[in-house]
């Protein structure tokens, strides 16, 4: 396998970036170095597993064409069958480690941010409306929800709404609505029958174990104040919503749905994490200047991705340039279809 070997290969390079980091006391390179090294080490502990399986299959299917002694026959047959369920066990696990690799590694919760861009009080009823979609769908998937922080319009839309999704495998099904959605329609307010066309930006960010991200309590200001509703009028007399700042970054997140304090604390602290670890592997892709690079970051948020043509009863996805006529159900939740050709392509 030529994956394999060149990761045995790059494997011995490894010891030597470790020490010359550790040297340089560069903690956060020596840390990213440290953990390739050690998917490295169960790749091929797992490769010389599954080699030395596939060799003792072959010794025992040798032994039955030789031998005629019944009861080794028995004792080679036994052993075949035992590693034979044993072999693709080894394989997926494999697989999972180069996944891990390749940043493919199984994901079961994200944070989905949804912000309205141009087209005013239109452009916040599509980000609504693209809330619900998601909502329907993970519904349909048997996912769970949960609001972390929004900001109601006056009409019913959202200048911006944060929520997280968990569920099986749902980093991998919804990391491709990352991007700019636009939206083709005659807005309920507009009398003359013109068509409107209107944005939302939507960031699909995978949420990180508690061990994956530290957050430093000095690297972090949190100030408090009064949660409000559509038009700025305050829904709270007491400061239980939260403001959070990631100093070294600049990173500033607010949540406010939730009633006490401490709640909304943890709600903008994963938000917080969540964010960091994006810029981070930003950081991480401008310095690999691979495939990877462009696989995720700031062009993913920026790109034009899909249109949603009401008029025309459309849903074009310009990347894979598929064209769909079924908008009702897709903003229903009916997703499945579109998730997978992009998922494919």
């Amino acid at each position: 396998m030529n994956e394999i070997e060149t990761i045995k290969k790059e494997y011995e390079n490894l010891g030597y970036e470790l020490e010359k980091a550790e040297k340089e006391q560069d903690w956060e390179k020596s840390g990213q170095v440290r953990k390739t090294k050690e998917l490295y080490e169960k790749i091929i502990a797992k490769d010389q597993e599954l080699e030395e399986v596939k060799q003792r299959i072959a010794e025992a299917q040798a032994l039955l064409n030789k031998e005629k002694d019944s009861e080794l026959l028995v004792l080679a047959n036994e052993e075949i069958k035992i590693l034979e369920i044993k072999f693709p066990r080894l394989e997926k696990e494999l697989t999972t480690y180069l996944k891990q690799m390749n940043g493919e590694e199984e994901i079961n919760e994200v944070i989905i941010e949804i912000r309205a861009g141009a087209g005013g009080d239109e452009a916040g009823l599509f980000a609504a409306n693209l809330f619900n979609m998601y909502s329907k769908y993970a519904q349909n998937q048997g996912w769970q929800t949960k609001t972390l922080n929004s900001n109601q319009t006056d009409i019913g839309g959202y200048k911006e709404i944060i929520f997280s999704v968990k569920g099986k495998n749902s980093f991998s099904k919804l990391k491709n609505e990352a991007g700019v959605h636009r939206v083709q329609r005659i807005p309920e307010t507009e009398k003359s029958g013109r068509i409107h066309t209107s944005t939302a930006s939507v960031a699909i960010l995978p949420k990180t174990k508690k061990s994956e991200i530290e957050i430093r309590p000095d690297d972090l200001q949190i100030d408090t104040f009064k949660s409000s509703g559509p038009g700025g009028q305050n829904v709270n007399k007491r400061e239980t919503a939260i403001r959070i700042t990631h100093l070294p970054t600049g990173i500033v997140v607010a949540s406010q749905n939730e009633r006490n304090q401490a709640q909304n604390k943890e709600n903008a602290l994963s938000i917080i994490k969540a964010r960091v670890a994006e810029v981070q592997e930003q950081r991480r892709a401008e310095k690999i200047g691979s495939k990877r690079k462009d696989q995720v970051g700031q062009a993913m948020r920026a790109e034009k991705i899909r249109t949603y043509n009401f008029p025309q009863d459309r849903l074009t996805d310009h990347r894979i340039k598929k064209t769909w006529h079924n908008l009702d159900q897709v903003m229903a939740g009916e997703l499945d279809e579109v998730i997978s050709a992009c998922q494919n392509a």
